[in-house]
């Protein structure tokens, strides 16, 4: 890790068209155009060919979260409309948890139009299986830009079936449109399973069940991690030195299973997405947290980088992880991490990403900066040149770390 104190933002801009944003995705998942980039050279093909590129033997690591229904429109009898955007589970804290509930459930929100939302308790009627629920939500307090809100019931059945029915797929909003029934859809991996993302890991909505059949046939090992994607991956930077941002925190939930496989891992790691990128890397320093403290840690600081001596290799590092939740029995370890990955960062478990197009000046960006160093400026012009489709509906690359 090389010291650095400065990292103008500006120098990580570039002009995007708004034409050149993909508002909606394309027919086919894996029609996409696929830019590759490896030892200097630039080169296209299509996203259903990704078998043919990917290292025979490596192991692919995706993100398995599902995004949620989490936009709640609800009225009030003056007719004012009160948006509440859920964030993330309170009472319970753990998500699957949080969806079972029965009764109630205590959620951190966002609120569009809060100052139409005095002391009352809203409600929204649910229709479900032929059955009508009331949904009631009750302001507890407001901490900073967000609203602790409890959430309550009138029947027996989930939260999760509640949101699900009634609630509204949070698309991004620079797609600026209103969500429509096909993303309920397509703005989901065909390989989604646990609720908890307000925002879909997109590097992920190009994979088919063919494509994923044929990798297998290829020999490559597929890892799931989860990580929920939280509303923050859309916060932009705001200070001219990259370095004085905050960034968001997210939960993460990886199996020994796949730990142990990393350990055996020597044709390369591949990961899909920056989420699965961040959770890999983040694996790696509470390893190293973890051994220095001689007990499991929960949490992966923003700069632990900076501070923490990395004095173990990566398979080092994970052994001692294994060794510490074998002692606990835990098979599933959680964790939180809000880890900036920045020019400079020495990266330590992944070898491929595979990734989107991505903002200007947004933290998404400075990652791939990172990873491929100032080649991110080709392979954006490249793709800006030869009419690739950029965000979370638009195409895709593969990018080898810089290293290589």
């Amino acid at each position: 890790m090389k010291a650095f104190d400065n990292i103008p933002l500006d120098e990580y801009q570039y002009i995007l068209p708004e034409e050149k944003i993909s508002k909606y995705p394309l027919e086919k998942r894996d029609s996409s155009k696929l830019l590759i980039y490896r030892n200097g050279h630039i080169s296209d093909t299509i996203f259903s060919d990704i078998d043919k590129i990917l290292p025979q033997d490596s192991s692919l690591c995706y993100n398995n979260t599902k995004v949620i229904h989490a936009r709640l429109e609800f009225q009030k009898a003056s007719g004012a409309s009160i948006e509440i955007f859920c964030l993330s589970p309170v009472d319970p804290v753990e998500y699957q948890t949080a969806f079972t509930q029965t009764k109630s459930c205590t959620w951190m929100c966002m609120v569009g139009n809060l100052k139409k939302w005095k002391s009352e308790i809203l409600q929204m009627k649910i229709l479900i299986n032929k059955r009508t629920h009331i949904l009631y939500a009750e302001k507890i307090k407001i901490e900073n830009d967000k609203v602790l809100i409890k959430f309550s019931w009138d029947e027996e059945c989930t939260f999760g079936e509640l949101i699900e029915s009634a609630g509204i797929i949070p698309i991004p909003p620079y797609l600026k449109r209103k969500s429509e029934s096909i993303d309920k859809e397509r703005y989901q991996t065909i390989y989604s399973k646990f609720r908890g993302s307000v925002a879909a890991p997109t590097a992920g909505l190009h994979f088919t069940e063919n494509i994923i059949a044929r990798l297998t046939a290829k020999g490559i090992t597929l890892n799931e991690i989860t990580l929920h994607v939280g509303a923050g991956t859309f916060q932009p930077i705001k200070a001219t030195n990259a370095l004085d941002h905050t960034m968001h925190t997210e939960t993460v939930e990886i199996s020994d299973d796949v730990i142990r496989h990393l350990t055996e891992q020597s044709k390369g790691v591949i990961a899909t997405g920056t989420t699965t990128l961040r959770t890999l890397e983040s694996l790696y320093w509470l390893a190293i947290k973890s051994i220095q403290k001689n007990k499991l840690v929960t949490e992966v600081g923003q700069w632990d980088y900076k501070n923490i001596n990395p004095d173990l290799t990566l398979t080092e590092a994970l052994h001692g992880l294994i060794d510490l939740l074998a002692k606990e029995r835990i098979k599933f370890l959680d964790f939180k991490t809000s880890l900036m990955i920045v020019p400079g960062y020495q990266f330590r478990v992944v070898d491929i990403l595979i990734t989107n197009y991505h903002q200007p000046g947004s933290t998404l960006l400075l990652l791939v900066a990172a990873f491929v160093g100032d080649a991110w400026k080709d392979i954006y012009r490249y793709a800006l040149s030869n009419n690739f489709r950029f965000l979370s509906y638009g195409d895709s690359s593969i990018l080898w770390q810089k290293k290589y």
